[in-house]
């Protein structure tokens, strides 16, 4: 298995490559990567203790960042590395501010694995969620470096829970850790099932992560002004199967406001969405140069602010569940904004405790968008209860990284 593994691997790797060429995500990837032991070396100060976090993606730093910044409140004399396998959430958190080192996870093999972690030598490792390589994992192992993951989530469906040579493979993977947080109580009897004891659930800590958003979210005047007295529905990482129900939405739609913070920014996106709009829009971009008053629709051409337009919404929209799963939904939680999504939403489990409690809803179709989006803006009381269904979850949840660092310490001083 480990020479299939390495295979797939280098196909990967050699796929990439050849995307390169085209595809803008796919040269990230690899530019990323070039000389990535000098550019490493140069980082590290070798007189420093670093800890190691690293993410999938931008999703993936969200749960991590709790911890980071816990473990930084309370060891600040510790370094923190910090890498990413992909560009998306590489180049939007290249300058975090916590991080000491932010760079690319080099690609999983046994060589890049041994020189990697034999420059950085870290004193612990996490991995968050959802990252399994093989020979970092290994190579952690065997130079008796505590490796953890946090905010794990799994489904019975997963590789490592099936009696095949690929789920043996995986499995292996599980038993490396030094401690594994999961997220909930199912994923603790699938761990239990194949022998894995050294779990908590510890739950997620990206609920840490946006009670801090809503305590720190930044002033937006001009939104405030945009709003007014009015219902205003935010339809946040959009994409386009959401916004061709969204327009058709809003088009028909005299009494509310919208804004609307597509998942691309790009400026082909952007014209190609102000283009489908009938009604008076206007660019986040220009609403200093505008009376925003004389318009029904802003456009968020920028990354960064959606987390802070939520707290002026009455009802939010989270796209993603019409292609292969929702974005954050949480972020709008937690201002207690109910809210709206498409088909795609299992694999979540905030959107399925949610759906259940009542405080979102999904929809399929532009009629049920309708109804929906209807009944929480303007009848008061759906509206109200949906509300406070959500404010109500986020508050149950709070908690999860000061759980996950007090057991650290009991396990292992970082210090």
């Amino acid at each position: 298995m480990i020479f299939l593994y390495k295979v797939a691997i280098f196909l990967y790797s050699l796929v990439v490559r050849i995307f390169s060429h085209f595809n803008e995500k796919a040269r990230f990837f690899v530019k990323g990567r070039k000389n990535w032991r000098k550019n490493l070396a140069e980082k590290i100060d070798g007189n420093e203790r670093y800890i190691w976090f690293h993410c999938a993606s931008l999703g993936e730093f969200e749960q991590g960042r709790p911890v980071i910044e816990e473990i930084k409140k309370q060891f600040p004399e510790r370094k923190i590395a910090l890498t990413f396998f992909s560009p998306s959430g590489y180049e939007i958190r290249k300058n975090y501010d916590l991080a000491d080192i932010v760079a690319y996870l080099p690609c999983d093999t046994k060589k890049n694995a041994r020189d990697f972690i034999s420059l950085l030598n870290p004193e612990k490792v996490f991995f968050v969620k959802y990252e399994f390589w093989y020979f970092y994992i290994s190579e952690l192992k065997q130079r008796e470096i505590p490796l953890f993951i946090i905010s794990a989530i799994f489904r019975k469906n997963q590789q490592f829970f099936k009696n095949t040579p690929w789920g043996k493979f995986y499995r292996k993977m599980l038993f490396q850790f030094e401690h594994i947080f999961i997220q909930d109580e199912p994923s603790a009897q699938l761990l239990k099932s194949i022998g894995i004891t050294n779990y908590t659930v510890s739950g997620d800590t990206r609920f840490d992560r946006v009670a801090a958003i809503a305590r720190n979210s930044k002033d937006i005047p001009a939104i405030e002004k945009f709003r007014g007295n009015t219902p205003l529905l935010v339809a946040g990482s959009t994409w386009k199967p959401d916004e061709e129900l969204l327009v058709e939405y809003i088009n028909n739609n005299r009494h509310a406001k919208f804004i609307i913070a597509p998942h691309e920014v790009s400026e082909v996106n952007i014209n190609r969405l102000l283009k489908m709009l009938k009604v008076p829009t206007i660019r986040f971009s220009l609403i200093e140069k505008e009376e925003i008053d004389n318009f029904r629709v802003i456009v968020i051409d920028s990354i960064g602010l959606l987390s802070s337009v939520y707290r002026y919404g009455s009802v939010a929209y989270i796209g993603g569940g019409f292609g292969v799963g929702i974005h954050n939904i949480l972020e709008a939680a937690t201002f207690g904004l109910p809210i709206i999504f498409g088909p795609n939403y299992s694999k979540f489990k905030e959107a399925v405790d949610l759906k259940s409690r009542g405080g979102a809803f999904t929809i399929s179709n532009f009629n049920q968008l309708e109804v929906t989006a209807y009944s929480l803006l303007y009848d008061n009381e759906a509206g109200k209860k949906a509300s406070e269904t959500c404010l109500k979850y986020i508050a149950e949840n709070v908690g999860s990284t000061a759980l996950i660092v007090k057991k650290l310490l009991i396990a292992g001083p970082v210090s």
